[in-house]
């Protein structure tokens, strides 16, 4: 058994961070020693996979519908796979916008506004805008427009 200050210690995380997965029920404790909560030896390995879901762009509500409470997480491959898609996607859209802000800064063209490659830039990323697929993901999975 742990306790909350040694999972902290060792995942890295706040004991606030701890306390919070737990309300959403990504985590559980298995009792108290005192005040502080007292964990399982296996909520570090819990907590690895929580960063791992979190880290290829799964919100806590994605991560809860994964990850019950059981002992053994149940994983849908399927949201697997859509998730990998979704990457695969942003990954191309980051590569085209990297590459040409490469080519802007670059540019012989005396102001960025005249290079072509910039003005595609712009029209894409108003684009999407007004498809509203320019998007930032908050933390806990929500989405607001830039």
């Amino acid at each position: 058994m742990m306790d909350i200050a040694e999972v902290s210690r060792v995942s890295g995380l706040p004991a606030s961070t701890l306390r919070f997965y737990e309300e959403r029920g990504l985590i559980k404790s298995i009792g108290r020693r005192g005040l502080r909560r007292l964990f399982d030896s296996d909520i570090i390995e819990r907590l690895s996979l929580i960063a791992l879901a979190r880290y290829s762009g799964f919100s806590l509500a994605e991560i809860g519908d994964i990850f019950s409470l059981s002992t053994i997480p149940l994983i849908d491959r399927q949201k697997l796979t859509e998730k990998a898609d979704e990457l695969d996607q942003k990954i191309r859209q980051l590569t085209a916008m990297r590459d040409g802000l490469h080519h802007a800064a670059k540019c012989k063209a005396p102001r960025h506004i005249d290079c072509p490659t910039f003005q595609r830039l712009v029209k894409i990323a108003g684009k999407a805008q007004s498809r509203k697929k320019l998007q930032i993901r908050t933390s806990d999975g929500d989405t607001i427009k830039p």
